[in-house]
């Protein structure tokens, strides 16, 4: 058994949504569940299909998008997991339905931070152990840290 650590590449305005789900039509799926949460919505979905051909089946509406979700899907090579790409959306937008979905098992993580993938190979294959989420924490938040906390909510639409 050996551990890899497999950073996700994308660029810092992207978000992202990694999980696990169970079956050759995730891909199909998830594509559905996403292009109808949110009208328009720009994405590249990545699934490691584990069996049979063992093949990254991929989809989405963005081009630049799906080919980096099947490089990075691919550097992972992990049984059944997905990534999914966002632009100009958040997680929050379509987590909910991602989640929903009859063949996802597991959400690792949501995020627009720089996300590493802790990752364990055997002889059969490999997979994901858990993730490294962005940075580590730098303090505790102050009275003026959730003013501003609260402020910037309010300006991105999630609060009134």
């Amino acid at each position: 058994m050996e551990f890899k650590l497999v950073a996700i590449e994308k660029p810092e305005e992207v978000n992202l949504i990694l999980g696990q789900a169970h079956f050759i039509k995730t891909v199909d799926d998830l594509h559905e569940v996403l292009a109808t949460s949110m009208p328009g919505l720009r994405f590249g979905l990545g699934f490691c299909e584990s069996s049979g051909p063992c093949l990254v089946r991929a989809g989405g509406t963005d081009p630049v998008l799906v080919e980096l979700a099947k490089r990075n899907t691919y550097a992972l090579s992990a049984g059944h997991s997905f990534l999914i790409l966002l632009r100009d959306a958040y997680p929050i937008n379509v987590l909910n339905a991602v989640k929903s979905s009859q063949e996802v098992c597991t959400i690792y993580c949501a995020s627009s931070n720089p996300v590493e993938v802790i990752l364990v190979e055997t002889r059969q294959g490999r997979g994901i152990l858990g993730v490294v989420d962005g940075f580590r924490s730098k303090g505790i938040e102050t009275d003026q840290d959730v003013i501003s906390r609260k402020e910037l909510l309010r300006r991105i639409g999630y609060k009134m």
